[in-house]
């Protein structure tokens, strides 16, 4: 959508109908001690075309561009997107994010959502799914504060420290103003949660792994699922990329409680950093204290089917002060994706596409091994793992750089026990010539 900026003649009409004489007067409230005095420091208005020549010279000042091979995950994953969602994200009726606050009328919106609903519960294995969260940060959160909801007089969550740290910084600014403590689980030499600390919590309400976690190790949540439960805590299941369940065992049935996670993968642009969609679900018993709103599947009277909102009370709009969380919108944009996405490649589909990303992965894997660098982590892993290189990489980085290839991403930014150690990410869109090309410079 273009930007056109109201002429002098509409902002005096709109001012007379508020009766202001003056912008200025408009924001008589602000105090002169909160005001700019002077003009701002901004360089001189442009033009249409001077300002879209301006844009594609800061285009091409970028290192990076849209023909680059970037094996950089860590969260945020590039995939292809069917032709078919794009084309059908593109009809109007279907291209609003509006919030069903009268969902009698919005039948079309309310439908969308519990489409995706169905199948976000089929593929993470609960019983119910709500409308979205924000991403998969905020989804993490809202799902530590509905375990201190269930457990009441607990006041102890525990986070993997091999969740992603954006999650769990997330997390710590969502308890920090509520009393309530996060304590992190440490992470073993196989890239696995060590579960030993556990038994000595006491009072822990719920306790969060990430499989595929940070490191793209895959967790034994089977084995953790008892654990946490012998602890008397909720076992939430947290994920970056939700693909790897097109391959793997639901958290559902490993023994998760609860799932949540980021659903960028099915269908989103990366588009530096958005849009997100929070994922999340449950088991039934718990359904009454999870954030967000459901959409359930009725009939009206005259005995056709129809789609209403079937819990909607713990939101702002509903309870005000009392509500249990603030997701105020349904993000309806990147629901209906995801589930285009999910319908488009169905079960099979996503297991096919699971199976290529692994697969690809291995290949770069195993030739980086083969030259030289270190596998650091010994636990299984999906379409991401980490490496250390037996000499300094970033000559041969700068070098892929330059040909357009993002060789991964340094951990020492995320933890300093990593530093010089690199997380590679291989997904369906990274070809073999690119795999071969980095193996070669690590040879040279």
């Amino acid at each position: 959508m273009r930007y056109l900026p109201h002429t002098d003649e509409e902002i005096r009409d709109m001012l007379a109908v508020i009766r202001r004489g003056s912008l200025d007067e408009l924001f008589c409230s602000v105090p002169d001690s909160c005001r700019y005095e002077g003009d701002m420091p901004l360089p001189p208005a442009m033009d249409e075309w001077q300002l879209t020549e301006h844009m594609e010279k800061l285009a091409a000042a970028m290192a990076i561009d849209d023909k680059a091979r970037v094996l950089i995950g860590a969260g945020s994953y590039h995939h292809h997107i069917p032709e078919t969602i794009r084309a059908i994200m593109s009809r109007g009726e279907l291209l609003t994010a509006y919030t069903p606050y009268q969902p009698e009328m919005a039948q079309g919106t309310l439908q969308g959502i519990y489409e995706y609903q169905t199948l976000t519960s089929r593929l993470l294995g609960m019983d119910v799914a709500n409308a979205s969260i924000y991403d998969g940060a905020s989804a993490m959160a809202e799902a530590l504060l509905m375990g201190l909801r269930v457990a009441k007089k607990k006041t102890r969550v525990a986070v993997s420290a091999a969740v992603h740290p954006h999650y769990r910084q997330v997390a710590r600014s969502y308890l920090a103003p509520t009393g309530y403590e996060l304590v992190e689980l440490p992470v073993g030499e196989d890239g696995r949660t060590d579960p030993a600390l556990l038994a000595s919590l006491g009072d822990v309400a719920a306790v969060a792994i990430q499989s595929p976690n940070f490191f793209g190790v895959i967790e034994d949540l089977e084995g953790l699922a008892p654990l946490v439960h012998d602890a008397g805590a909720l076992f939430i299941a947290v994920f970056s990329e939700p693909l790897a369940y097109g391959l793997l065992k639901s958290p559902g049935a490993c023994g998760a409680d609860i799932a949540c996670g980021e659903g960028q993968s099915f269908g989103m642009p990366r588009s530096f950093g958005g849009a997100a969609l929070g994922m999340f679900a449950c088991r039934n018993e718990f359904v009454r204290n999870m954030p967000g709103r459901l959409v359930g599947q009725t009939k009206d009277l005259e005995g056709k089917r129809g789609f209403v909102l079937t819990l909607s009370t713990r939101e702002q709009h509903i309870r005000r002060e009392k509500a249990t969380s603030n997701i105020c919108s349904n993000q309806g944009i990147c629901t209906l994706i995801a589930s285009m996405y999910m319908a488009s490649l169905g079960a099979s589909g996503l297991a096919e596409l699971a199976r290529l990303n692994h697969s690809k992965a291995e290949y770069l894997k195993s030739g980086l091994h083969a030259a030289g660098a270190k596998v650091v982590f010994s636990a299984p892993t999906f379409n991401e793992f980490v490496v250390e290189f037996p000499g300094d990489f970033r000559p041969a980085y700068q070098r892929l750089l330059e040909r357009k290839i993002v060789a991964g991403l340094e951990l020492g930014r995320f933890y300093t026990e990593h530093a010089g150690r690199y997380l590679f990410c291989v997904t369906e869109t990274t070809d073999r010539k690119t795999l071969d090309a980095i193996v070669a410079e690590v040879n040279s």
